[in-house]
C-alpha cells in the first residue's frame, strides 16, 4: 500500500503563514520555521526537524510549528523496521500530532499521519483505529475506507498463511481446496468477520472514488480470502473467485482511465506553454 502523503503544505511558503506575527520571540520562531522549510523541502529533514524545534521552543503556542515538527519526525520513521531507535522516532512524532489534536480535536490530517505511523510500525490494530476516526470527521474519506480494508486484508493473509504453513501447505489464492477441514473451520473462526468488514470499506472507497483501481485490486485479494472460507462448497467458492477476477478486469480499466486522464492533463499543460 501506498504511504500517505506527508503534508504537502510544507513544501510551500510559509512566510503568508506567519506575517502577522509581533514579538522578538515570534518573529526568531517565525525564521526558524522557514529555516526548517527550507530544509524539508530539500529532505533534510534531520536540519529541520532542529529547526522547528527551535520554532516550538521560541513560541510553544504557535500551532503550525509542532505540525511541522511532527511531519519532520514522520519522514524518518522507516516502514516495518523493528528498532527502538525507529520506534522512538515514530512515537515523537505521534506524540506531536496528539499535541495538535489536543488544540485542534477535529484535524484529519494529523489523525491520518497517526494512522500511517501505526500502519508503518505493523500496529495495524491502532492505524485501524485511526483511520476509522477519520471517517468518523469525514465519512467520505476513500483513502481510509481503503486503508481500514487493506489493514483487514493483511490480517486476514497473515491468518492463511499461518493456519496453511501447519499444514505444510501454501496459499495458492483459489481458496485452498485441500486444506483440512478444521484448518478451514479455524480460518473461518478467525478470517469471517475481517473479510466482510475488508470488503464492506473497499466498496466503499469504490463508491466514494469510482476510479480508485487499487481499492479495486484489493477488493479481488479479498474476494480470495473469501474463497478460502466456503470450506467444501465448491459452488461458492468458484463464486467468489468470479468476483475476484471481475475485480481484477475493473481495476485494469480504471488504473488505464486514470493513465489517460493524467496523459491528457500534462499535454495539456505542454499545449497551452
Amino acid at each position: 500500500m501506498n504511504r500517505i502523503v506527508r503534508i504537502p503544505v510544507l513544501a510551500a511558503a510559509t512566510i503568508a503563514l506567519v506575517a502577522s506575527a509581533t514579538g522578538c520571540k515570534r518573529l526568531e520562531a517565525r525564521d526558524q520555521l522557514n529555516k526548517g522549510v527550507q530544509a524539508y523541502k530539500q529532505a533534510k529533514y534531520e536540519e529541520a526537524i532542529d529547526h522547528f524545534q527551535r520554532a516550538v521552543n521560541l513560541d510553544p503556542t504557535y500551532p503550525m510549528t509542532r505540525l511541522y515538527l511532527a511531519t519532520a519526525y514522520a519522514n524518518e520513521v522507516v516502514p516495518n523496521l523493528d528498532s527502538p531507535d525507529n520506534e522512538k522516532t515514530a512515537q515523537m512524532a505521534i506524540n506531536g500530532f496528539l499535541e495538535v489534536l489536543r488544540e485542534h480535536p477535529d484535524d484529519v490530517t494529523s489523525m491520518k499521519q497517526i494512522a500511517a505511523l501505526y500502519f508503518d510500525l505493523n500496529k495495524f490494530d491502532q492505524a485501524k483505529q485511526w483511520q476509522l476516526k477519520v471517517l468518523v470527521a469525514n465519512p467520505k474519506d476513500a483513502e481510509a475506507a481503503y486503508t481500514v480494508g487493506v489493514i483487514d486484508w493483511t490480517l486476514a493473509y497473515k491468518n492463511a498463511v499461518k493456519a496453511l504453513a501447519a499444514d505444510n501447505m501454501q496459499d495458492d489464492g483459489e481458496g485452498n481446496v485441500k486444506m483440512p477441514k478444521k484448518t478451514c473451520k479455524d480460518l473461518q473462526d478467525q478470517n469471517t468477520d475481517l473479510v466482510s468488514e475488508g470488503i464492506k470499506y473497499l466498496q466503499d472507497a469504490v463508491t466514494d472514488r469510482p476510479n480508485y483501481d487499487d481499492a479495486m485490486q484489493y477488493l479481488n485479494l479479498m474476494d480470495r480470502r473469501k474463497a478460502d472460507l466456503s470450506c467444501g462448497n465448491d459452488a461458492e467458492r468458484k463464486a467468489d473467485l468470479a468476483d475476484a477476477q471481475d475485480w481484477v478486469h475493473k481495476a485494469m480499466g480504471a488504473r488505464k482511465a486514470n493513465e489517460e486522464k493524467a496523459n491528457e492533463k500534462v499535454n495539456g499543460v505542454v499545449m497551452q506553454q
